[in-house]
């Protein structure tokens, strides 16, 4: 999509979904700064499935991992949100959303190799603890990617079919398939809730949130 689209879309699944959580702004100025469309869209259909105290939107601390409530594995970014939460998640997703990117520099470059990283964090817990974690990406700007980053297009599929990620959400494509995958989220934590605790953590604007369960 590119901003007018995602400005549309947002519009109508805010007055579809009536979230509680406010729209996370872009970091741009003037005539640019903006809702933040992907991000408001992936929290909002992830709130209407998991409820506003089911995940967290936006973490302000590591994602940890225990064992016998004891820290096993600790991620070396903040990620764009977590569910249940930042302490023993079963599902990570990060969001790049470019619609007022004029060139494909090194930030959006940097992105790409971010997701990586997490992968590759999240595939040597899995193959020395036995500790699987769903990680998803969602990303937008028809322009950025398909007309200046189609180089790095190709990384992004690479890193899904080497399962370093499980998910790669193409603008729109959160609209359809996320319900899907959040309710399978939601299930999973609900079956690993007794395993280990899980946390939601500390979320823009608020306080520490208590143990979930």
């Amino acid at each position: 999509m590119d901003a007018a689209r995602a400005e549309e879309v947002y519009n109508d699944m805010k007055a579809k979904l009536k979230p509680k959580l406010s729209a996370t702004m872009n970091k741009q100025k003037g005539d640019k700064a903006k809702v933040a469309y992907l991000t408001a869209l992936v929290n909002m259909i992830i709130e209407s499935v998991a409820g506003s105290e089911g995940y967290n939107p936006d973490p302000r601390q590591l994602t940890t991992f225990t064992k016998d409530s004891m820290p096993l594995r600790t991620l070396s970014r903040r990620v764009d949100g977590a569910l249940p939460g930042v302490v023993n998640p079963v599902a990570i997703w990060e969001i790049k959303e470019y619609y007022y990117t004029t060139t494909f520099g090194s930030r959006v470059a940097d992105g790409v190799y971010e997701t990586l990283l997490d992968g590759m964090e999240l595939e040597e817990m899995r193959e020395h603890e036995g500790r699987n974690v769903e990680h998803m990406l969602a990303l937008d700007a028809h322009y950025t990617w398909w007309e200046c980053g189609r180089s790095y297009l190709c990384r992004i599929v690479d890193m899904l079919n080497m399962g370093y990620v499980d998910e790669v959400l193409f603008g729109y494509e959160v609209v359809e398939r996320l319900p899907a995958l959040a309710a399978e989220w939601v299930a999973l934590a609900k079956a690993e809730a007794a395993k280990e605790p899980q946390i939601k953590g500390e979320v823009e604007g608020g306080g520490a949130q208590a143990e979930l369960v």
